[in-house]
């Protein structure tokens, strides 16, 4: 039997969950308020939608778009040359033990909606969800 990338296993803990909302938050903060050193950073607005942590909580993925999807492999080229000042931000900020390292990858959730709504506005599915 396949696996499903939905049922692997038990879902994220919940500290893995309180982690990674509490990263995403900093991270956040971090970039609006222009904290790293690099001018081609700190001129673009990126949107962090959410991180997730691993289970040992050593690894961190962001997942970020800049705002209005304008420049999207620019900023993941720039989050990666600079992620070991951001992390030394974020870990600053939190006071954590130890800081995961971070991952940062495009968020597709946007994607995804924009094509489940084009999906559902199509006439035979309108009609299959109607009856």
């Amino acid at each position: 039997m396949a696996k499903n990338k939905f049922h692997d296993g038990p879902g994220p803990s919940q500290r893995q969950l309180r982690v990674g909302e509490l990263i995403r938050r900093s991270l956040s903060e971090v970039l609006a308020r222009g904290d790293i050193h690099d001018p081609d950073l700190n001129r673009m607005s990126i949107t962090v939608g959410e991180v997730r942590t691993s289970p040992d909580l050593k690894i961190a993925t962001a997942y970020v778009l800049p705002l209005g999807g304008q420049g999207q492999d620019e900023v993941v080229q720039l989050l990666a040359r600079n992620k070991g000042e951001i992390r030394r931000a974020i870990g600053k900020k939190l006071g954590l033990k130890f800081t995961p390292d971070l991952r940062f990858q495009l968020d597709q959730t946007f994607d995804q909606m924009d094509d489940t709504r084009r999906m559902l506005g199509q006439d035979a599915v309108r009609r299959d969800i109607d009856e």
